[in-house]
């Protein structure tokens, strides 16, 4: 662009910055300001407000049910990364010294329980969880000759198992994609000299491919961990009728804060849950980070 004088004008390039930060500031930075402004508020619908300052707080730090729905997700995310996990390494390491031209298959199939959403999971398996006609029960009758009269979804001490086993079949293939591109990229030629030098396939495992794929892993459980936590859609609609499970037995943080901001409309105090779940989750990965020594390393 020339300017009348014949020099050339560059634009700024803090131009081409105004699209985003304007999106930013009304899809995001507003939203979040109007959220911790709401957490101080007692609301009875969208419209009613009183400011209470720290009551919505102290009012959640000191319900049981709140610590019950706390309780229930950390057990699920505990599950979630020293089972699930685990088992999305075995597959993707199975895949991945496959020789087989269906390997392609075998991935597609594994990944495929991720193309359909967590609604019409949730939906599907409590078809799957009926007493003495479910798949799931059936299948525990042929395995070990347990399970045909078990009603899953009444027993509060069978609800969280349940939910650990549908999140297992939903989301180990999508980690499965993750380990396998990192064990794709593990240099063979380390294998190699570690097996010229002796190490047995344990020792490469855990002194070659582990170190190796170790920001893989990283990333993987901290996603797994917020995941967990942000918990909600499939304990909606596998327990429709029961308040989220038998005794609140399938109870999530989003769970309480969906009942307390939707069911209860008050918002106010579904604002301070959602931050209070904001705090433990960006606790939980800090602390995840730094035991990886990612930070370290960098």
């Amino acid at each position: 662009m020339a300017s009348k004088y014949g020099r050339q004008l560059t634009p700024n390039p803090l131009v081409f910055l105004w699209p985003y930060l304007i999106v930013s500031s009304v899809f995001f930075l507003y939203p979040l300001f109007n959220a911790l402004l709401l957490a101080f508020q007692q609301t009875n619908g969208p419209v009613t407000k009183e400011w209470i300052g720290l009551k919505n707080f102290s009012f959640i730090l000191t319900d049981p049910v709140f610590y019950k729905a706390l309780k229930n997700t950390a057990i699920f995310a505990f599950f979630s990364i020293f089972l699930q996990l685990p088992i999305s390494l075995g597959l993707a390491m199975l895949l991945n010294v496959a020789k087989s031209k269906a390997k392609g298959l075998f991935r597609l199939l594994i990944f495929s329980p991720q193309l359909v959403g967590p609604i019409f999971v949730g939906i599907m398996f409590s078809v799957m969880f009926t007493k003495r006609y479910g798949l799931v029960n059936k299948f525990f009758q042929e395995l070990s000759g347990w399970g045909l009269e078990v009603d899953w979804l009444s027993n509060p001490h069978l609800a969280m198992p349940a939910l650990v086993l549908i999140a297992l079949w939903l989301y180990a293939g999508f980690n499965m994609i993750y380990f396998l591109a990192a064990l794709q990229n593990v240099d063979e030629s380390l294998k190699e000299a570690a097996a010229i030098d002796g190490a047995g396939k344990w020792q490469i495992f855990w002194h070659v491919t582990l170190p190796a794929i170790k920001p893989v892993t990283t990333f993987v459980v901290i996603m797994s961990t917020i995941g967990s936590f942000q918990l909600f859609e499939l304990p909606y609609n596998l327990f429709p009728n029961q308040n989220f499970g038998p005794d609140n037995s399938g109870l999530t943080i989003v769970g309480y804060l969906y009942i307390k901001a939707f069911r209860n409309s008050d918002l106010g105090l579904g604002a301070a849950v959602g931050w209070i779940l904001t705090f433990i989750i960006m606790a939980i990965s800090l602390l995840q980070v730094r035991a990886s020594g990612t930070l370290k390393e960098t």
